[in-house]
């Protein structure tokens, strides 16, 4: 079973490849972002004045502010960026300079200003830990002369320019009130060219600009309060103003739930998109507006532009301990579809929940009413059964140990916690993959938090043989259980389950079983608990290859043989792998939210995890079997 390739025509690579022709000026705080690596051994006391010295074992230093913003749009593979600043005298100002030149922008619309400093973002780290920052450049003013050689710099760039960022980061920056006035004559004297405005402060004075805010800043720019965050629909009528407001399209970023777009009143939400591991949001909102701005700029949509600028956020966010940036190949990794993020307020709000009348079923969203199920897939563990019950209390401490190393026992109570809380983290949002792919992340976690020595780190399949030998240890236990009599099978599955597989197999639907686990071991334990002859040969699992993943696997083999559409199959499963990629081609998504310990009832951090996936219908268990088949549309 091969998995389809994305079309190498699918409308992300088609936007990226228009950004070839378009140009882009960047206007803005031009700053250093720099990083500087403490020594972590032992302590050396100043001669001078009894104090701990901070030593650096190693600096960097990229561009920060909008200096990242041309950065993200050279790497976005524009043709020609253009940008417009200040930089001091000073050393950081050379600095600046020459890595701009050095990034492939045109930088003779930077202005040296002798009274200025160069805008300098200080991040001292102790490993993964980063320290209070130390800034220079916050008392800046500008000088009349100043002003006048930027404005005269911006107009002449404009003029040949597709697009325009006007880009403000601190209040005592380029962009005083008196400059964001003439800015605004400027924008009227270039009707064809874009002006994206992202503004930390002012942002109400700008006119005739598209605008990208996060949520509170267009709260801020239209007069309202309130502390709680705006759910998606209430952001939607911000956007919705913000737009009537500028008379141009308007960007909300809200963070992992998404951008939402706004052209006068038509409103499109971009969702957000599921991340694992590790993420470091510095610089994901220079990654939105760059992309934004080029996409207008090549003459797209607003609503093109966010979409792209979701995904490609998702790539950035994903770069620890940089201003990182996104390149068309890396966005193309990410894919036209990837995994978004469902009704992110409903999954944190169970109070907003809908049922079907009768039942204790979840509607997240409308059934189809031309279902006719022909296929079913099964998730296994959680699902079905529930003889792994407990594996994340096995993987958890087996993460952490693997991650510390010889630190384990000695580790301070904080970084216990710290790195236990990022294996949680981790282990809930991979719920769901095979193993063997967790046991690669876990790879990843392992160097980068820099406890174990590289030449001791093993690879995935090593410390999957690790975890592997303690869970089955625990599982074997119980079907020694089982098979002696001391259990029986109905204890180690979810209420109704074989009922629910007898009545499918029944009514002549064909059966598929999916799982995480590797492959010789889900077709025992289906055995076991007495379902496997139903699957009539048709169970799937992991067989050592991270990139063969058999829930993907089998929805592409069953979607391909038998030519199916949406409303032919379905998916039902506790995890969200299962999930998205059955949303992602159409099927119907049944969450089970199981409490495997009970065997019945709700989890809700499942039902969470399973609403965000992009389930449509939530079921606690299978008790109410006749209810679920007529959802289900199977009489």
């Amino acid at each position: 079973m091969a998995l389809t390739d994305s079309s190498p025509d699918s409308w992300l690579a088609s936007a990226l490849a228009q950004l070839a022709q378009v140009r882009v000026t960047v206007f803005g705080d031009f700053c250093l972002d720099a990083y500087w690596q403490l020594d972590t051994g032992p302590a050396e006391l100043s001669v001078e004045t009894g104090l701990p010295v901070r030593r650096v074992h190693a600096q960097r230093y990229s561009l920060g502010g909008a200096g990242n913003v041309a950065a993200n749009l050279i790497d976005l593979g524009v043709s020609c960026v253009r940008t417009v600043g200040v930089v001091g005298p000073d050393l950081f100002g050379h600095a600046m300079l020459r890595l701009l030149t050095a990034s492939g922008a045109v930088a003779s619309g930077m202005v040296t200003d002798e009274q200025w400093q160069t805008m300098v973002y200080t991040k001292p780290c102790r490993g993964e830990e980063e320290e209070s920052r130390i800034d220079f450049g916050a008392f800046n003013t500008l000088a009349p002369a100043t002003i006048d050689a930027l404005i005269a710099a911006l107009d002449k760039a404009a003029a040949s320019s597709d697009a325009v960022i006007l880009n403000q980061q601190v209040p005592g920056g380029v962009s005083s009130a008196e400059v964001i006035e003439r800015i605004n004559e400027l924008i009227d004297r270039h009707p064809r060219t874009h002006f994206v405005v992202d503004a930390r402060h002012r942002a109400e004075l700008y006119r005739h600009a598209a605008l990208k805010v996060n949520e509170r800043e267009s709260m801020r720019l239209l007069g309202e309060g309130g502390e709680d965050q705006p759910s998606i629909e209430q952001v939607r009528t911000l956007a919705r103003r913000v737009s009537h407001q500028s008379g141009r399209p308007a960007f909300i970023t809200c963070g992992d739930r998404g951008i939402v777009v706004a052209e006068g009143d038509a409103v499109e939400v971009s969702p957000g998109i599921q991340v694992l591991g590790k993420t470091d949001p510095v610089g994901a909102g220079d990654t939105v507006v760059s992309a934004i701005a080029a996409v207008l700029g090549s003459g797209q949509g607003p609503f093109l532009a966010g979409k792209l600028a979701n995904i490609a956020a998702s790539v950035t966010v994903r770069k620890l301990q940089q201003t990182g940036t996104a390149k068309p190949a890396e966005i193309l990794s990410i894919g036209p579809d990837p995994d978004f993020i469902y009704e992110p307020d409903l999954a944190i709000g169970p109070n907003l929940a809908r049922f079907a009348e009768g039942t204790d079923f979840e509607l997240v969203g409308e059934l189809r009413d031309d279902l006719a199920i022909e296929h079913c897939i099964f998730d296994h563990d959680g699902t079905l059964s529930t003889l792994r019950e407990g594996w994340e209390k096995i993987m958890e401490p087996m993460m952490v140990r693997a991650i510390l190393g010889a630190s384990y026992t000695t580790a301070s109570p904080s970084t216990f916690a710290r790195i236990s809380s990022e294996v949680k983290t981790f282990i809930d949002g991979t719920t769901g993959v095979q193993t063997l792919a967790q046991m690669k992340g876990l790879v990843e976690l392992v160097q980068q938090a820099g406890y174990v020595p590289q030449e001791e780190i093993l690879d995935e399949h090593g410390y999957k043989r690790i975890f592997n030998d303690d869970l089955l240890k625990m599982v074997h236990g119980r079907l020694r259980k089982l098979e002696s009599g001391e259990l029986a099978k109905s204890d180690f599955q979810v209420k109704n389950a074989i009922q629910l597989v007898e009545e499918l197999h029944r009514r002549g639907i064909k059966l598929y079983l999916a799982s995480g686990t590797d492959e010789a071991d889900a077709i025992a334990e289906a055995e076991a608990l007495g379902y496997a002859d139903m699957f009539e040969g048709r169970i799937f699992g992991a067989v050592g290859d991270v990139n063969a993943e058999a829930k993907k696997m089998v929805l592409e083999r069953i979607i391909s043989e038998y030519n199916l559409a949406g409303h032919q199959f379905a998916t039902l499963g506790d995890g969200p792998v299962e999930i998205r990629e059955t949303r992602k081609r159409g099927g119907l998504c049944i969450g089970v939210a199981s409490d495997e310990v009970r065997r019945f009832g709700w989890n809700m951090n499942k039902r969470a995890r399973l609403i965000r996936a992009g389930a449509q219908l939530i079921v606690p268990d299978y008790s109410q079997l006749p209810a679920l088949l007529r959802l289900m549309r199977i009489a």
